[in-house]
């Protein structure tokens, strides 16, 4: 039986780098360059541009918040320290190897949603681009951009590893058999997940990204196995 080709797709934040620090790293750093009041300012509008755009952008808010007074040293401060942000230092424990385990079991690509600057920086400083050789896709919305996905990493079978339980059941209803999900109960969105309201559930469920190549290497083999 020819082994199908297998594309194990990874989700960025809280998946294989803890966003959670950077935010709480940024909140402190807007809080010192500019006080509480103006921090809780800033964050509003983040959440505004969130709902706006349908994505996190660091920039695109930091941009937005110059407009009160853009005279302050400050901001100049705060956009060299987003963008010289040591994004290497958040990964998780045996990301890298992980990703190079599971290149040897088909190919491993990252599918991100974000904006189209700041998250392909953060990838590329964390040093997941090279890691998983350039196949790296970020969208406005992952879970509607599958089709897009599919002409750039065509599979027989496709593996999403993600935080979000609640993204992994939309991609599971339009793929249906030809994916397999894995929730990976790492940050805030995995904490107030609630698995028994998700429909479908995910097909596993992982404590830290460390254990993906356990079961990574489960799937394949269960795809490669002829039935009996």
């Amino acid at each position: 039986m020819t082994t199908p080709s297998t594309v194990f797709l990874l989700d960025v934040d809280n998946t294989l780098l803890d966003n959670d620090r950077f935010a709480a790293d940024l909140r402190a750093r807007l809080t010192y360059e500019f006080g509480h009041a103006e921090c809780d300012r800033y964050w509003s509008l983040y959440e505004q541009l969130r709902d706006t755009v349908g994505y996190a952008d660091y920039l695109g808010a930091l941009q937005h918040f110059r407009l009160a007074n853009d005279a302050r040293p400050g901001l100049l401060v705060m956009s060299a320290w987003l963008l010289n942000y040591p994004f290497e230092n958040l990964l998780f424990p045996n990301v890298l190897q992980t990703i190079k385990q599971l290149n040897a079991l088909g190919r491993a690509a990252i599918l991100s949603d974000g904006d189209i600057v700041y998250q392909p920086h953060k990838i590329e400083s964390a040093g997941l681009y090279g890691a998983v050789e350039g196949h790296v896709l970020i969208f406005v919305h992952k879970e509607l951009s599958l089709d897009a996905m599919q002409a750039r990493l065509p599979a027989s079978h496709y593996v999403m590893v993600d935080d979000k339980p609640n993204l992994l059941a939309a991609m599971k209803r339009t793929l249906g058999d030809r994916l397999s999900t894995v929730f990976v109960r790492q940050g805030h969105y995995a904490e107030k997940a609630d698995l028994s309201a998700t429909q479908p559930a995910p097909d596993y469920s992982i404590a830290r990204i460390g254990d993906l190549p356990e079961v990574a290497a489960e799937i394949v083999g269960r795809l490669t196995t002829p039935a009996a």
